[in-house]
């Protein structure tokens, strides 16, 4: 078994002879890889977790750790990993839950790319293509031949049926129809000032008030954006950070967004 001196593999994993540890990884106890599986550099695995035969993970992956579901305490779950997967640079794949069956699964020949997340409980089916910075929130079940376009995003108990294909940068919060094209619209809106941040952060109630009117006079009075701005001027109360949505807007060469 080819291990670089830099690796660190804990003596309960169990490697196959034929597997490639490349530098810097990082493997924990329970850790089971198969044969001619290969870790390029710089990848950390826990346990349990089984991974097959003739996959090849890029640098920096992070296979197996805990989920980042509030619920999750502690308790014994799996990940499971098939075989012939290609799994890029800084994806992650997080573990199971107990609200969800204890097991995250990963099928066959499936392409994960570049900085995408498997969520707890997640199952992925054969022949996938997850494209980059693709996400899903927990629960969710992707099926066989599922092509998921960059930057899209996955809502927690959806599924995506055999060979559909979802756009990129598409919000999924229902599920998808095996054989469909689907694609999220592209319009986006403002709703109004960003109020329980804004609050979190410390700013004063009357600023908050300010920039709520503006919003509203912005978006939602039929104005257009030199007239929004002229009624702000005119009747919003005035306030440091008011001053400072103005000089955006007035700087903005691309336009702001309004919805």
């Amino acid at each position: 078994m080819p291990v670089h001196p830099t690796a660190i593999i804990d003596p309960a994993a169990a490697i196959d002879p034929t597997a490639d540890i490349g530098p810097y990884c990082v493997i924990g106890p329970e850790v089971e890889i198969g044969a001619r599986t290969r870790l390029m550099a710089g990848i950390y695995m826990e346990g349990p977790l089984s991974i097959g035969e003739d996959n090849l993970f890029f640098p920096h992956a992070t296979i197996g750790v805990a989920s980042q579901d509030k619920k999750y305490k502690g308790e014994r779950a799996y990940t499971h990993i098939g075989n012939r997967n290609t799994i890029r640079e800084c994806v992650t794949i997080h573990r199971g839950t107990e609200g969800g069956g204890l097991h995250t699964r990963i099928g066959d020949d499936n392409l994960i790319m570049a900085y995408s997340h498997i969520a707890h409980d997640v199952i992925v089916g054969n022949h996938c293509i997850l494209g980059n910075q693709f996400t899903t929130a927990g629960h969710v079940i992707i099926e066989d031949h599922a092509t998921i376009s960059a930057g899209s995003a996955i809502h927690q108990f959806c599924r995506i049926g055999r060979h559909a294909f979802i756009g990129g940068y598409s919000v999924v919060t229902q599920d998808v129809m095996p054989f469909s094209s689907v694609v999220s619209e592209r319009e986006i809106r403002v709703f109004g000032a960003n109020r329980v941040g804004l609050e979190r952060r410390g700013f004063t109630r009357d600023s908050i008030e300010s920039l709520q009117t503006a919003f509203r006079l912005l978006t939602r009075a039929g104005l257009n954006t030199s007239q929004a701005v002229e009624r702000i001027r005119a009747e919003v109360p005035p306030c440091a950070e008011l001053d400072e949505l103005l000089a955006f807007i007035a700087a903005s060469e691309r336009g702001v967004i309004k919805g």
